[in-house]
């Protein structure tokens, strides 16, 4: 993790923490404007990183074609996984705050089922193989 992502990952819990400190002040009228505010911090921050690794990555692909090497579609999906994770990460944070601030232990179960369900997606899309699929098999195959 970059100084800049850590830094605003410190940023981000104080916003966490104001957010739920004014939620206990000013009480529960004033919930779904706090947490719209919060969230859209939340979506500003994961943007910007999103958007300076795609950059990145697109600035890397452009090198490998440039040089002739290999073509874009061939490159390495490690850094796109191991990316995904680490925004999972950062965003987990604050999702459990409010997911078990606002609804308690369901609250943070849905949070926590949300973010495993899209890591379970990703890791699908990006390997095929990953739940046991193999290519070529038939419908028959399943059968005794």
């Amino acid at each position: 993790m970059t100084g800049m992502e850590a830094h605003g990952d410190a940023e981000l819990k104080k916003e966490l923490d104001a957010t739920l400190h004014a939620r206990k002040e000013l009480g529960e009228e004033y919930e779904p404007a706090l947490i719209d505010s919060f969230l859209e911090k939340v979506e500003q921050r994961f943007d910007g990183v999103v958007d300076r690794r795609v950059r990145r990555q697109l600035a890397e692909q452009q090198m490998v074609v440039a040089r002739g090497s290999r073509s874009p579609q061939s490159t390495d999906s490690f850094g796109e996984r191991f990316g995904f994770g680490i925004v999972s990460l950062v965003l987990a944070v604050p999702l459990s705050g409010i997911g078990g601030g606002v609804a308690g232990l369901p609250g943070l179960l849905v949070a926590w089922g949300g973010i495993v369900g899209v890591n379970m997606v990703q890791a699908a899309r990006l390997s095929p193989n990953f739940f046991g699929r193999r290519k070529g098999r038939r419908e028959s195959d399943w059968e005794d």
